[in-house]
């Protein structure tokens, strides 16, 4: 069974699945440059220039329909180029795509699946758009198929069509579903309240998290009843202000005359409590969801996908507090994996059985012919030299990362040693002041520098850990300023090796690590594009792990 699926949307993407295999994925902005590109004709046409083969189904997903030309000029393009009825497989799937790779990916039996995204699937009523999925709990399990517990709809037609829009979701989902329409706002789009109050648009909550950690403040009023947003205290931020702050999301009630340009280390604390106060509010509203069904089903497998599931602090939130719990987080969780997912799917409605999943997150697409630029051999000894030397590296190495955090495959490695190592680095990446880096580590050190909450290993950086003092003593260039860190665990390749090389001469299992880009850029696909970020940066050298070739900066 040959399945080929487009997303049409932010983070578009192409997935190829052969026979319940992922045999091709790329992400559209990789091939573009573009970040977020929602059209991935690169993509396709790459699928294309790779693979002869017939296809027995090709879809497209997208949650909103916003360009209704655009299925025609796809359509088009499908028909000349694989000779395959287009499939529009959009309706109500955008959520349930995210909970299919997640549990998939899991390798769970039976698990709770929570999604938790900003703008899920629209629904509507007598042709009106009238809501949007927000959250969704389904249960899955490889012998029983999956189906929804529970499905949260803001609304966009106001409190007024509330009524007949969770009577026409009733209908469509059956009686033993939990639903709810009840609210302008789902738990992310409250999220942003406090990012577009920092003057970013609504898919940079992850800045928004990064400066929560910059208020003490632990009690706040609340926001959220019973896991449902209180929309009193918010308003769409779109219809309210002048075009050029149109691309912001949520707004908090009566302070929308304080959004600012650019945090700076004078203005910071308001915006920092902000943050804090949705990153509470909404870990607390998602920890009662995941409390509630895993109660009520005794199912104590829990998978965490959609957007939110990026929020590390929330998932070490939930980490705590339900320590019975087995927990996994999807790398992929954002809508660059909608595509795999909706790929998933679809291969289990044709055959029944549920596609296994994906055994890392470096099954991205990559040309390995491509030539390296030219520098001279160097080993992973000489690498570890130069790291100590507090020289900053970017790490290339075969397939890049599927998901948006660098692994391995495409990092800046640094001394994290080095307590100005945080500033060092966002001077080359020129990213905000306030931003954390993540850590890299040896897994057979990572219970002895962090509270590892239970595990014995994280090998996707998707949640937070409280560092102990020796970790807040030895490596300070990846402690936030809250005492924990990100962090990556490696049991082996090529970074594990560098590692042992760099704790072997220095007493320290850590490096920093972060992505291979520069602010507002995706991350690295090509050896060309990671020579140009030498080049234009003051990243010092650059390292091609295949080849063993160091680069060092052109004289400017």
């Amino acid at each position: 069974m040959n399945i080929l699926v487009f997303s049409i949307a932010h983070d578009s993407s192409v997935c190829y699945l052969e026979d319940g295999v992922v045999k091709f994925f790329c992400k559209e902005e990789r091939l573009s440059g573009t970040k977020r590109d929602k059209h991935p004709f690169k993509s396709l046409e790459k699928f294309r220039e790779l693979f002869n083969v017939k296809l027995d189904r090709c879809l497209y997903v997208t949650p909103s329909n916003d360009e209704p030309d655009i299925e025609a000029t796809y359509n088009h393009y499908v028909k000349k180029f694989f000779n395959v009825p287009l499939e529009n497989y959009s309706g109500l799937l955008h959520h349930l795509c995210h909970a299919t790779l997640a549990f998939c990916n899991s390798t769970f039996s039976e698990a709770l699946v929570f999604v938790v995204d900003r703008n899920g699937s629209l629904f509507f009523v007598n042709g009106d758009k009238v809501a949007r999925e927000a959250e969704s709990v389904y249960a899955f399990s490889k012998q029983n198929s999956h189906f929804p517990l529970y499905k949260n709809f803001f609304l966009l037609k106001g409190e007024a069509s509330k009524v007949i829009t969770e009577h026409n979701i009733q209908s469509t989902y059956g009686s033993n579903v939990d639903i709810f329409a009840r609210s302008s706002f789902g738990i992310v789009s409250m999220y942003e309240a406090a990012t577009t109050l920092m003057g970013q648009q609504q898919l940079e909550n992850g800045k928004a998290m990064g400066l929560s950690s910059y208020c003490t403040k632990t009690t706040f009023d609340p926001l959220v009843t019973d896991s449902l947003v209180d929309g009193r205290y918010f308003f769409d931020n779109a219809t309210r202000f002048s075009p050029s702050l149109r691309n912001l999301g949520v707004c908090f009630v009566g302070e929308q005359q304080n959004i600012t340009d650019e945090v700076t280390k004078e203005n910071y604390a308001y915006y920092a409590e902000k943050a804090k106060h949705v990153q509470v509010e909404s870990q607390k509203a998602v920890l009662e969801l995941i409390e509630r069904y895993v109660s009520e089903t005794g199912i104590k497998n829990v998978c965490v996908v959609g957007g939110y599931g990026l929020n590390v602090v929330a998932n070490a939130h939930y980490l705590e507090k339900m320590p019975d719990v087995n927990f996994y987080f999807e790398p992929v969780a954002d809508d660059t994996g909608i595509s795999i997912g909706a790929a998933m799917l679809k291969h289990f409605e044709l055959t029944t059985t549920m596609p296994d999943g994906l055994k890392d997150n470096f099954y991205h697409y990559y040309d390995a012919s491509e030539i390296t630029p030219k520098g001279h051999l160097a080993s992973l000894d000489d690498v570890c030299d130069l790291l100590i030397a507090q020289k900053s590296i970017g790490f290339f190495e075969s397939c890049p990362e599927s998901g948006p955090r660098a692994l391995g495959h495409r990092s800046i490695l640094f001394d994290c040693r080095n307590s100005n190592a945080k500033d060092l680095v966002n001077k080359i990446k020129n990213r905000e002041w306030y931003r954390p880096f993540a850590g890299v580590m040896l897994e057979e050190h990572f219970d002895t520098y962090f509270e590892t909450l239970g595990l014995s290993k994280s090998e996707f950086m998707t949640v937070n850990f409280k560092a102990r003092p020796n970790a807040l003593a030895m490596m300070p260039g990846v402690i936030h300023v809250d005492g924990t860190c990100r962090v990556q665990t490696v049991s082996s390749g090529a970074l594990y090796n560098l590692l042992q090389k760099f704790y072997a001469k220095t007493g320290c299992p850590m490096l920093l690590n972060t992505s291979l880009n520069l602010a507002g850029m995706p991350l690295v696909q090509t050896k060309e594009n990671a020579n140009i970020i030498l080049n234009t940066s003051e990243l010092d050298y650059l390292y091609f792990v295949d080849d063993s070739i160091l680069v060092r900066k052109k004289e400017r």
